[in-house]
């Protein structure tokens, strides 16, 4: 078979289409799968899905009959789904594990495949080593053997709806006469945040909501550069509205308010926090990622929740979750998961609760934002990315053996070097990571305000620069 470098980065397998990411490096970690899948005893089931790609299913059903081939029972998506629809069906079904084809927020000619535990999260970096040696393994013998799965693709779109409804307090978005703009942005979560707010009586107004492998000429990334026209439309707009955006799997959100404005992803995590926990939903503690901004810690300890710190990557996230040791968790991504839902990051999930809390408090996301503000102080947190050349790798080395006293005017109090290079400052951080899904190096920040965070961005970028020369 053909040699290629199956790595798992934080979530998943992905790569450039026909370069990094093909059939048979895909076949391979199928067989992987099933191996792993038959540690749990015979007649082991493991979910395969897809989202929107290009060839997904082609690869899905490449997966099913290898893991028929292996003796593991395929239960295969049909059509197009959302990630956290196919996280949900692996709890739902007791299956073994989960082989989602889709590469998220990757740009068009990406491919990828995310496998997810049986306790609907992702994979641990235990288990992914396990299925890269296995895989490798694979690619270095003869070809895995195929068989014809039996029985037809099952509809997993619709018990995750019902699931989903069963934890909304539809009656409050029924009666609350908000307008909501969703932007799929060609995902294959349009069709499902946009139902579920419609069966709750919402008004929803769709963009981008047809399937289209190449998401527009544009990454199905809901970041502030992908979404201007949605922000004109909400700022534009009658009455109470809310704008709400998904990547291409649906797993991410975004959030856009009354007046256009996109909210970090920090602030709009805060407000899901302060949400949950002023509803009584909320009560073991609440696990965020050490680049998520300080606004989240602050609001989760004023309700009296714990709050655990861990490195990015949301299966930590996730194992907090399955573990007790929190019921929400969310990102500096646009990640966040409420555990009596789902265990991983569900961007459906965070659009429909942020329209609760507009329906709730029966005002813009804003009102309530800058509330939080004034009760525990401003916060802005983002990031950037630059190319991981060689010189910005060089500089990345440089700044871990030898660190200024002040970056960017503040003093630095410590360093961490736990999935990254971060910096605390005595007014916010700064952190440098290289991607575990992209070839860019990633630069994270807070600061006291957006146009300071602008700034301590630039800043950061500038180090390194001048650390890689």
């Amino acid at each position: 078979m053909t040699r290629m470098a199956i790595r798992f980065g934080t979530s998943g397998w992905r790569g450039i289409l026909a370069d990094d990411f093909g059939f048979d490096g895909a076949r391979a970690v199928s067989a992987a799968v099933a191996r792993w899948a038959r540690e749990s005893g015979p007649g082991s089931r493991v979910v395969v899905a897809h989202d929107t790609r290009f060839l997904g299913s082609r690869f899905a059903s490449a997966a099913a009959r290898v893991l028929a081939g292996a003796g593991v029972r395929p239960i295969r998506a049909r059509g197009p789904v959302p990630t956290p629809v196919a996280s949900f069906a692996v709890r739902r079904r007791r299956a073994a594990a989960g082989i989602v084809f889709t590469a998220s927020h990757n740009p068009p000619e990406y491919q990828g495949l995310k496998v997810v535990a049986p306790w609907g999260g992702g994979a641990t970096e235990e288990i992914t080593a396990r299925l890269e040696r296995w895989a490798a393994e694979v690619l270095a013998s003869r070809p895995p053997p195929e068989t014809e799965p039996r029985g037809r693709a099952v509809d997993l779109t619709g018990p995750y709806l019902e699931h989903l409804l069963g934890h909304l307090d539809r009656s409050r978005l029924r009666r609350s006469g908000i307008r909501v703009l969703y932007d799929a942005l060609h995902g294959a979560a349009a069709g499902v945040l946009d139902e579920a707010l419609r069966r709750c009586g919402v008004a929803v107004d769709v963009r981008r909501g047809d399937p289209d492998p190449g998401f527009g000429g544009q990454s199905p990334d809901p970041i502030p550069e992908r979404l201007g026209s949605l922000a004109r439309e909400v700022r534009k707009g009658k009455g109470l509205r809310l704008g709400l955006a998904t990547d291409g799997d649906g797993d991410r959100f975004a959030a856009i308010d009354i007046d256009g404005r996109v909210l970090s992803e920090s602030a709009a995590l805060a407000l899901l926090v302060d949400h949950l926990a002023r509803t009584g939903r909320a009560r073991r503690g609440v696990a965020i990622s050490i680049a998520t901004g300080s606004l989240v810690e602050r609001v989760a300890r004023s309700h009296g929740l714990p709050v655990r710190r861990l490195p990015i990557g949301f299966k930590h996230l996730s194992r907090a979750l399955v573990e007790g040791e929190a019921d929400v968790a969310g990102e500096e991504s646009g990640g966040f998961a409420w555990g009596r839902v789902a265990r991983d990051k569900d961007g459906i999930l965070a659009g429909c609760l942020l329209a609760e809390i507009v329906a709730t408090t029966g005002a813009p996301l804003g009102a309530r934002l800058a509330a939080l503000e004034r009760e525990h102080g401003r916060s802005a947190c983002g990031r950037m990315a630059i190319a991981a050349d060689e010189g910005a790798r060089r500089g990345l080395a440089a700044l871990r053996s030898a660190l200024p006293s002040r970056v960017d005017g503040a003093r630095v109090l410590e360093c961490d070097e736990k999935g990254g290079l971060r910096v605390t400052l005595d007014d916010g951080f700064l952190m440098f990571r290289a991607s575990g899904t992209e070839p860019v190096l990633r630069i994270y920040a807070e600061a006291r305000g957006p146009r300071l965070l602008s700034r301590r961005l630039r800043a950061g970028a500038e180090l390194l620069r001048r650390a890689g020369r």
